[in-house]
């Protein structure tokens, strides 16, 4: 016995051993190659023809050894921390509107004041152009120049000269800057008798009061079942997907449990109150902007077997990231474990420790994914975010409608409509009409807009190709032919992909009378996924068999 006791002590002892030959090791390299950038740095700055700005050099090599872990760790010196506060809170300083760069004017235009907003409240409308910022020209400018002009301490004013369509002369209005929440649920309403839908698009402070509020109201006036729209939902609070979840399940459930490399983050997260409806069917909808806490509520609904997840794939991030303070009052948001919902899985999709030879980030593949089970005993996996219960087809639109949405002609036209028509229908009702379409069409034209479709960049590899391989000769006349049919005609185009196109024109359009909420409820009149989920709600037979498991 003690003979065994020697032997079991000695291969501990070498086993010790190891691991702390392993920390000194580690340690060393640690010292060694802090050491060697200190002295090139010094060496650089004492040697270098030029000087040397620390800010920016150093920042460069924090920019570059962050880009070896992932990109959700981030540094934050302490002017950017605001960005941070905007990013856990929804809150910031400013005048409250979208603005964008337009380029035919070389300058910055307003093309969203939020409702009940400075900006708004003080009269500047959707598509002024912005002229000056108390007397400071910003022609030139890029969006984020003009935001810092824009932003500022709560309380502060400022002048802003603006030109906007129908005005023959610069407009001057005084805004006072105020704290701005943006809200987490911009739009919630009945769809029909008995569907509510709500649309919530951020994680931030107190946001499962938000939605805890939406939900009572709509049940207030009839709703007997639920639409949760988090497609391109970010993620953020962690603390706060938590809350959601626990909207719709008991009190006393695991929701989701983190683990990292330090004991001291992990954690495991349950519901800690009644729930406000334990029972009313209920469709989450996802697609691959659903991320992080949207992608723990959407996983931990459906591990529960309590929501039909309907969309597409969400994005896959099943890491959690904590702020770090680091001196000179920086913050490091860094990731420090993977989380877990209540199946066992983790839903992380990329792999960024083992890039492609290429550079680009991993995924992991189907093959090497595992199985687990949801609580009814539904076979769910793990890697690659959170498949849905139902898969809907994502929109698959020509290149004419992505180019024409996102061009200046299309602001234009929306800020002449709106310059126009002092009302129009109510948001959900309003359409163009065909005289209205025709209109911008010609407009289209007029501007000399040009797009050039996918297929003739195919069609001039192919041509380049045939020559290479000396099969072009005697062929010519069928790729030519072949080529200006692939050719595009702006106008016919834009009347064949009419219907794909209107949808987004009115949306803009809308959203000018109407704000976001507005354009929400004109698109959801729109929307496919919404429509699938409210004739799935209209069949509680269909309904209940997808959360029971397939025989």
């Amino acid at each position: 016995m003690k003979k065994f006791v020697s032997i079991v002590g000695c291969l501990l002892l070498g086993t010790g051993g190891l691991h702390a030959q392993k920390d000194i090791s580690h340690n060393f390299e640690i010292s060694k190659n802090l050491e060697i950038f200190n002295d090139i740095y010094k060496q650089l700055d004492l040697f270098y023809v030029d000087s040397l700005s620390a800010d920016t050099v150093i920042g460069w090599a924090i920019d570059g050894m962050l880009r070896q872990v992932d990109p959700f760790t981030e540094y934050y010196p302490e002017n950017d921390m605001g960005e941070l506060r905007e990013m856990t809170t929804g809150k910031y300083a400013g005048v409250g509107s979208i603005i964008r760069y337009y380029k035919k004017e070389d300058r910055v235009m307003m093309v969203e004041p939020w409702e009940d907003s400075p900006a708004a409240e003080a009269g500047i409308k959707a598509g002024d152009i912005i002229l000056d910022i108390d007397g400071v020209d910003v022609k030139g400018k890029n969006v984020t120049e003009v935001s810092k002009m824009l932003r500022g301490d709560a309380g502060t004013s400022f002048e802003i000269r603006i030109k906007r369509s129908g005005e023959t002369a610069p407009l001057t209005f005084k805004i006072t800057r105020r704290n701005i929440s943006v809200p987490p649920v911009p739009y919630y309403g009945k769809l029909n008798d008995e569907v509510g839908y709500i649309y919530f698009d951020r994680f931030t402070e107190n946001c499962s009061r938000d939605v805890r509020r939406a939900i009572i109201e709509l049940k207030e006036q009839g709703a007997r079942s639920l639409i949760l729209d988090m497609r391109g939902n970010p993620g953020g609070l962690l603390s706060e997907a938590v809350e959601i979840v626990n909207l719709f399940v008991p009190k006393g459930q695991k929701v989701v449990y983190t683990k990292g490399k330090l004991a001291s983050v992990n954690a495991e997260y349950h519901t800690t109150k009644e729930p406000l409806d334990a029972t009313i069917p209920l469709v989450v909808l996802v697609n691959g902007g659903t991320a992080s806490s949207a992608e723990i509520v959407s996983g931990a609904l459906q591990d529960m077997d309590r929501a039909v997840i309907m969309g597409s794939r969400t994005y896959g991030k099943g890491l959690v990231q904590i702020p770090r303070e680091v001196p000179y009052h920086g913050s490091l948001k860094v990731t420090t474990s993977r989380y877990y919902i209540p199946s066992g899985r983790c839903i992380q999709a990329y792999d960024y420790r083992h890039l492609n030879a290429d550079g680009s980030v991993g995924t992991v593949p189907d093959s090497l994914t595992h199985e687990f089970s949801t609580a009814a005993g539904r076979p769910v996996r793990d890697g690659g975010g959170i498949k849905p219960d139902v898969v809907t087809p994502e929109d698959s639109l020509p290149t004419l409608v992505y180019d024409i949405v996102a061009s200046d002609v299309t602001l234009e036209y929306v800020c002449k409509y709106a310059s126009e028509h002092p009302t129009i229908a109510p948001a959900g009702e309003f359409s163009l009409s065909d005289e209205d379409y025709a209109d911008f069409v010609k407009m289209v034209e007029e501007s000399g807009f040009k797009y050039k479709r996918r297929t003739e960049d195919v069609m001039n590899l192919l041509k380049q190709t045939a020559r290479f391989e000396g099969c072009f000769e005697g062929a010519e006349a069928e790729f030519e032919a072949l080529q200006k049919k692939m050719s595009g005609d702006t106008a016919a185009d834009m009347m064949r992909f009419k219907e794909d196109i209107k949808p987004f024109i009115e949306n803009d359009i809308v959203s000018r009378y109407y704000y976001r909420r507005g354009a929400l409820l004109q698109q959801a009149g729109h929307d496919n996924d919404v429509k699938a989920a409210t004739e799935l709600l209209a069949n509680p037979a269909e309904y209940a068999k997808l959360l029971k498991p397939q025989k």
